[in-house]
């Protein structure tokens, strides 16, 4: 027995004798000891010079977590602005075992791991940069007290607590030690709570429960194809997007409004048309928040188009494209700088301009234009019913009326044509013959010359006549400028 424990001390001893003498010859070869890391790269073993490239090229391909304690994102050092000194933090990682309790901490790092932060510099500025565009991401809203659908009836629904992220303080919890707070590789990002503004939404409910009888519809008004779309959302969908808002003209303090998430969601997936058409998300949510400020569960939106192409045929010109198109040759001319409109080609293809590019204002939904050049007529209608049918006179061929959608945009009540010499009662301006061009086309009376005093075309109703305009009698005129407010749509018909 004890000659079994004098050989186990031998073998020990010789096993101690060896590891003295391993590290020793580590120790004086002026490597890294063994088991020594940093920024998660092993360089015991490795020399200065090894340690400082090793290190460099690991950090320039690595990236940084940055996480609040539930969630985290990830960022290269070079976006946030921190760098490594890879000659200094190699420096550091030989220097460990050698001064301070050199032996005591050269045994830990042969017989162990020691993980050594790195040296690293920041750039405050940049950091605090990154961190400001990073923050609306960050930051969890508050959310206030509203009303929530449960077996159909409204309720109120309790307030959350947010969190948002204070800069100053992330960046001086760094700033003491950056090597240290990054040794792990992550930046722990400081949250403050923030209080919702409405704790109680209860004086809603009632409010809540009228609108929420019924689902909420939304109305696409295209005016260039006087065409409607509508999309839904049944109760138990818009339920989850009512809000509490603060209102100081209300009795309570509060107002209903709507958390604008759930609006856009629907608007993306539903209002999808499969051509040229698209709806404005920002402007119809705006729609559907004021319809629920004022009590309703109902909004319109205008339906826009895209610019589109066009693919000339054979024996086409500009003029001839626009008459098809509904759309000014001058405005396909401007939308293709450099082309030669005297030699159009076959196959060719035109941009065409956005068509509301012709309807700029805000449309009247209820109030419609039609002209007819082929009959020399127009009607007006309102709520869908025809309220004037009058005999007209368009322009002649060497200046016609260009077809298309267009809009009523200005009134003057006797409009001097300084080309013509000309006044034009009672004008009702609705289209620019080209960009950029400051005259309009528009609805008038028998115009008067400017130098012999008397009246135009009086024998002429019914037959092209003018230069572009719309010729009406003296008594229609007057009627149709008092009619049609600004913004109502002129559909021009061939």
């Amino acid at each position: 027995m004890a000659v079994g424990m004098i050989g186990l001390l031998a073998v020990t001893a010789l096993c101690l004798i060896g590891l003295v003498a391993g590290a020793a010859v580590i120790y004086g070869g002026g490597k890294i000891l063994p088991g020594v890391q940093m920024a998660g790269v092993e360089v015991g073993g490795m020399s200065e010079t090894e340690a400082a490239q090793a290190l460099a090229s690991v950090w320039n391909d690595s990236s940084l977590i940055l996480r609040d304690g539930v969630r985290s994102w990830s960022a290269s050092p070079a976006a946030l602005g921190i760098a490594i000194d890879a000659q200094a933090s190699a420096a550091t990682a030989r220097a460990w075992g050698r001064s301070g309790s050199g032996p005591a901490d050269a045994l830990r790092a042969i017989t162990g791991t020691v993980a050594l932060a790195p040296t690293l510099t920041v750039d405050w500025q940049r950091l605090s940069n990154y961190l400001t565009e990073a923050k609306s991401a960050i930051d969890l809203p508050a959310k206030n007290a509203g009303v929530r659908l449960v077996s159909g009836q409204a309720e109120p629904s309790p307030a959350e607590s947010g969190r948002a992220l204070d800069i100053p303080a992330t960046l001086d919890q760094l700033r003491g030690d950056p090597g240290s707070e990054l040794a792990d590789g992550a930046l722990d990002l400081a949250l403050v709570e923030t209080a919702p503004a409405i704790t109680d939404a209860s004086a809603l409910v009632a409010q809540a429960n009228a609108l929420l009888a019924a689902p909420f519809i939304v109305h696409g008004y295209d005016p260039i194809r006087d065409e409607w779309t509508s999309w839904s959302a049944p109760p138990e969908e818009w339920a989850g997007w009512i809000a509490a808002a603060t209102d100081a003209e209300s009795a309570t303090g509060l107002a209903l409004t709507l958390d604008p998430q759930g609006p856009s969601e629907l608007l993306r997936s539903r209002a999808v048309f499969g051509d040229e058409r698209f709806v404005k998300v920002e402007e119809a949510v705006a729609a559907m928040q004021a319809a629920v400020q004022s009590g309703h569960a109902e909004a319109i939106t205008r339906v826009w188009h895209q610019p589109t192409s066009y693919t000339v045929t054979p024996g086409q010109t500009l003029a001839r494209i626009g008459e098809e198109t509904g759309i000014p040759y001058p405005y396909i001319q401007a939308a293709n700088p450099g082309i030669n409109a005297d030699a159009l080609y076959t196959g060719q293809t035109l941009n065409l301009p956005s068509r509301d590019v012709l309807v700029p204002l805000e449309p009247v939904p209820g109030k419609r234009i039609i002209i007819s050049r082929a009959e020399q007529r127009m009607w007006a209608s309102e709520n869908g019913q025809v309220v004037f049918e009058w005999p007209v006179s368009t322009g002649i061929a060497s200046s016609p009326t260009a077809p298309g959608v267009f809009q009523v945009q200005s009134h003057e009540l006797n409009a001097y044509g300084e080309q013509w010499n000309l006044y034009m009662p009672h004008f009702v301006g609705f289209y620019h013959p080209g960009p950029n061009v400051e005259v309009m086309n528009g609805f008038h009376g028998f115009p008067t010359s400017a130098t012999g005093g008397y009246l135009l075309w009086t024998g002429d109703l019914g037959r092209p006549a003018t230069y572009g305009c719309i010729l009406l009698s003296l008594e229609n005129a007057a009627t149709l400028y008092d009619w049609a407010e600004e913004g109502v749509v002129v559909e021009v018909r061939p």
